[in-house]
């Protein structure tokens, strides 16, 4: 696999039973690469394992002046040169592919599962945890996958280097056989501490930065009510944790390191101390002597990669369990049967016992906006996860057909589901607008629709082009150099130009004013014609021109019928659009007869529906 060849066609199906798991996972999607940088590092490794051959044939011929062995000797360091420089460029090359197509691998991972979850997703994994997985944690995978390869090389060229120094001066290659196990797994006591300590930080650093994240969504309201040093102190506080937490960890790294360079030493002396002797007692040339303590100072440079492959383990782990455990999400209507048809018609809510006919507007009023998200998602196909004990939540409806029991991406073209809190993306306006779709509404026809004019206008005039053509302009990211209105209108024409089969909009020109609001009543009505069409609102004017509008106050049908008639028969209704209860004394006996004619708002609601309309 190579990065041009990014991204991945299929990135597979993760074993995410625990993080090991699928660490292991990912490590054999790749064995062609691990291969590969393993066959490099040997090269590497071995030429610079090898090196003490030639500078002890060196020393050996300056001690016995013979030049032919002191030319052999400058020739060998020339080619284990080359072989060392040119396999630590390739090792390089093969080990960042390794990192960069096992992150990518993850990254196509979770925006698979969060396209699957929809807006569900947030409601079961924190924000915090999704963006520590989708930055921190990936890094952190992706050293573990690509450090496995380069352990493995200077492990293989560590018993090399052992078995040679016994076959050739087993006096001190025992020493060095039996002491380079004991370095290596010295740190080993150490590193369950030094695990515990890394992750009381990155829990810490997750729930800092769930903090900061919810502390930049909601800005706007903390500005309002002044709230914005009480977040900021709260943040500095959870920073300082994760700074001392950082520390505590940093201290036992330093500890591992440390011991990782005091033993080392410790045996390096040894074994100089050894051979000594031996050349003293005229048991081992000079040549030799000095060949075998550069093997030993060698080895020190695979003992850095037992000490790195043990941190990067440590680390990685908990961040596969972290990404594991969001990639084991699952719709709660996974694993029933599907077929491969597709639905259309009446959409039908069996838990609430809503009904929208088929090719009609339906407005429905709930009374609560947490209720009415809730509605939406299930009439989008994500019904809310469930306990094992608890009943299963019956499947919404498509002509019939459960859409759980359609393809899911046969469920995503027929129903499409808006949040009162829609997202757009960064980039151009006809980038946002260029999404699948049927082809019978042009992106100029649900602008219109949306009375998105004046969107337009200020998109011509912020245009980096000549031509001010508001098409090409770049939007920011979530759209933030738009006001909130705007966004709502974007975000609407966008699924209009989409044009599924079953359109749910839920609050959709809650931050418009009336005057615009009544307009996009009328075009959301002429766009959608023949088309079904769920509207979850609260708005007077949205409900005037609906076919028909059913109340749920308490998660189930309590009166359907058209709008003006529920203002007249239903108090409960009225109660909540109207925002008047049945103790409300009539503003009309509250109101001189002369102030009330001049009034724009009259008191009765159909009434102000018509002057609204007129004014429009």
């Amino acid at each position: 696999m190579h990065i041009r060849d990014l991204p991945h066609p299929d990135p597979g199906v993760p074993d995410v039973r625990t993080g090991g798991r699928f660490l292991l996972w990912l490590y054999r999607r790749q064995l062609g690469g691990q291969a590969k940088a393993l066959v490099w590092g040997l090269v590497h490794t071995g030429a610079v394992a090898s090196f003490p051959v030639p500078v002890g044939i060196a020393v050996q011929a300056a001690v016995d002046r013979d030049g032919g062995q002191l030319a052999l000797s400058g020739g060998l360091m020339v080619l284990l040169g080359v072989l060392v420089s040119l396999g630590d460029v390739m090792l390089h090359r093969s080990a960042v592919t390794n990192w960069i197509t096992s992150v990518a691998r993850v990254q196509q991972l979770l925006a698979r599962k969060t396209t699957e979850l929809g807006a569900a997703m947030t409601r079961r994994v924190a924000a915090g945890e999704i963006v520590a997985v989708s930055t921190g944690d990936l890094e952190k995978i992706g050293w573990f996958v690509e450090a496995i390869s380069r352990f493995g090389a200077a492990a293989l060229t560590s018993v090399g280097v052992c078995v040679a120094l016994v076959v050739l001066q087993p006096a001190l290659g025992i020493v060095v056989a039996l002491g380079v196990p004991v370095l290596a797994l010295a740190v080993l006591p150490l590193l369950p501490p030094a695990t515990r300590r890394a992750d009381a930080q990155r829990e810490k650093a997750g729930k800092a930065t769930e903090l900061a994240s919810d502390t930049v969504a909601g800005l706007r309201v903390l500005r309002g009510i002044g709230g914005e040093d009480l977040f900021l102190g709260r943040y500095r506080s959870a920073s300082q944790e994760v700074r001392r937490a950082a520390v505590r960890s940093a201290r036992m790294w330093s500890l591992i390191s440390a011991v990782q360079v005091v033993l080392p030493g410790l045996l390096l002396i040894a074994v100089v101390w050894y051979g000594v002797r031996l050349a003293l007692a005229g048991r081992i040339a000079i040549g030799e002597l000095v060949t075998v303590y550069s093997a030993v100072a060698f080895l020190l440079y695979p003992l850095r990669h037992f000490e790195e492959i043990a941190m990067a383990y440590s680390f990685s782990r908990p961040s596969a369990k972290r990404a594991a455990r969001v990639l084991a999400l699952t719709r709660p209507a996974e694993g029933r049967i599907a077929g491969d048809g597709t639905a259309d018609g009446e959409l039908h809510d069996p838990l609430s016992g809503l009904s929208a006919a088929a090719g009609r507007l339906t407005a429905v009023v709930c009374g609560d906006p947490d209720a009415a998200g809730r509605l939406a998602d299930r009439l989008g196909g994500h019904p809310p996860e469930r306990d094992e004990a608890a009943p299963a939540v019956p499947s919404v409806l498509l002509g019939g057909t459960p859409l759980d029991d359609l393809p899911r991406a046969a469920a995503r073209t027929a129903v499409l589901v808006q949040d009162k809190d829609p997202v757009l993306l960064s980039g151009t306006l006809r980038e946002l607008l260029d999404v699948p779709a049927s082809g019978r509404v042009t992106a100029a026809q649900a602008l219109a629709a949306a009375q998105c004019g004046d969107v337009l206008t200020a998109l011509a005039q912020a245009s980096a082009d000549d031509c001010g053509d508001p098409m090409r302009t770049r939007i920011t990211e979530r759209g933030r150099s738009l006001s909130g209105g705007q966004r709502q209108r974007l975000a609407l024409a966008r699924s209009l130009v989409t044009d599924p089969a079953v359109l749910v909009l839920d609050e959709p020109t809650s931050a418009v004013d009336s005057h615009t609001e009544a307009r996009i009543a009328d075009g959301l009505r002429d766009i959608r014609t023949g088309r079904t069409t769920v509207v979850l609102t609260s708005s007077p004017l949205l409900l005037d021109k609906a076919d028909e509008v059913v109340f749920l106050p308490s998660g189930t049908v309590a009166a359907s019928a058209t709008h003006r008639e529920l203002l007249r028969t239903h108090p409960a209704y009225r109660a909540v659009v109207t925002r008047e209860t049945d103790d409300t004394p009539p503003r009309a006996a509250l109101t001189a007869p002369s102030e009330r004619r001049d009034r724009l708002d009259p008191i009765d609601p159909i009434d102000r529906l018509d002057q609204i309309e007129e004014t429009a």
